[in-house]
């Protein structure tokens, strides 16, 4: 059985509450989990003490076991120093599409197109 720990979803419309759950991999994300590790409040302020709350001894026992974190859990598992998450970079996420670019080209084209007259008049 492939054991996940992850985040199941609970709270209302609009303001999410997740557990930290460790559950079924084939189970669905608000579905049957195993245990319950702790809390995840994101409307809380990200240096606020209980935003994230993790039973780290817990936590610890389903990693030896051999229970996979999620992103995210990685991320509160790595702040616990429970594990050690790598950096990821993706220099590509930053650069605009290719419409974007198209559209940037066009205006500089334009604007050059608009400066050569004005140019050529000031050097006669």
């Amino acid at each position: 059985m492939a054991l996940k720990l992850r985040l199941a979803r609970g709270g209302t419309k609009k303001r999410p509450f997740y557990h930290i759950v460790v559950a079924d991999a084939r189970s669905p994300r608000d579905g049957r989990f195993i245990e319950k590790l702790g809390t995840f409040n994101p409307l809380l302020d990200k240096d606020a003490e209980n935003r994230v709350v993790l039973n780290s001894e817990r936590a610890k026992h389903w990693l030896e076991v051999g229970a996979q974190p999620t992103d995210r859990v990685l991320r509160f598992l790595d702040n616990a120093g429970l594990t050690k998450r790598d950096p990821r970079n993706n220099p590509n996420k930053g650069k605009p599409g290719e419409k974007a670019t198209q559209r940037a080209e066009e205006k500089a084209a334009k604007a050059a197109a608009a400066n050569a007259p004005a140019e050529d008049a000031a050097a006669e």
